[in-house]
């Protein structure tokens, strides 16, 4: 069994442009390898009742119509890239059986255990999701120094137009995390990162998340919602949610 591990991990967005905005806030997600059976502590549950768990419903497809891994292969051999070792999945758990992901990323290994691909899969408050589609052309390996671009066609936010482009860079160590999403358009845009150390998940570790970052998810949406409200307040222009891309996977 392989074991599952723990981002305490830190969350940053900063706005650019006309309005500005700023917040930095904590956040946990969970890694894990999403084909095999993984050993977890008890607290926390694979496709069951825990604490903390994590759905292959939740995952890999529409909203709550996930199949999890399985949506990967299919992803990968729709656009014949021939990477064929251990997918993992990093994504915020289940808290008390809530769970709401603005940013998940499925990473795609080759057999000698070199990252190739990683899907960034983008879900909204509207109950819509896409997912980006990062690699080299050559599937070289991708590296900490390394960006990937990707046209922004999927609204995220009431308060950005669907315009201009993401810039994504990836740093996965043993010991820790870093994805730095960079939004650009025009002279406006946004920077948004997820950082921290990764550790086994453990009983003491979920319960000092759930002491020191209450209600999971649901803290994850009511401060979505604030920082709404801010951009509102400082006089940024509200955009009605279109109809979502066709296609729930492009580069």
């Amino acid at each position: 069994m392989t074991t599952i591990q723990h981002i305490a991990g830190e969350t940053y967005h900063g706005r650019r442009g006309e309005t500005k905005n700023a917040f930095r806030y904590s956040i946990d997600y969970v890694l894990l390898d999403a084909e095999k059976d993984i050993d977890h502590p008890a607290l926390f549950s694979r496709n069951g009742r825990g604490v903390m768990s994590l759905h292959d419903v939740d995952h890999g497809g529409a909203p709550k119509a996930g199949i999890g891994a399985a949506w990967v292969r299919d992803v990968l051999q729709h656009h014949q890239l021939n990477v064929k070792g251990r997918v993992e999945l990093l994504a915020q758990p289940r808290v008390l059986g809530h769970v709401f992901n603005p940013v998940s990323f499925w990473l795609c290994y080759d057999e000698a255990g070199t990252l190739r691909v990683v899907i960034a899969e983008v879900s909204n408050t509207f109950g819509d999701r896409h997912s980006y589609l990062c690699h080299h052309d050559d599937l070289r390996a991708i590296t900490k120094a390394d960006t990937i671009s990707a046209q922004k066609i999927f609204h995220v936010s009431p308060f950005q137009d669907i315009a201009g482009e993401y810039t994504f860079r990836f740093d996965i160590q043993p010991d820790s995390i870093g994805v730095w999403i960079d939004f650009s358009e025009d002279h406006a845009g946004l920077i948004a990162t997820l950082t921290g150390p990764r550790k086994p998940l453990t009983n003491t570790s979920i319960l000092k998340a759930m002491l020191r970052r209450p209600f999971g998810s649901r803290r994850v949406l009511a401060l979505i919602h604030w920082q709404a409200v801010k951009l509102w307040w400082k006089g940024a222009g509200y955009r009605p949610r279109p109809e979502p891309p066709a296609k729930d996977v492009t580069r």
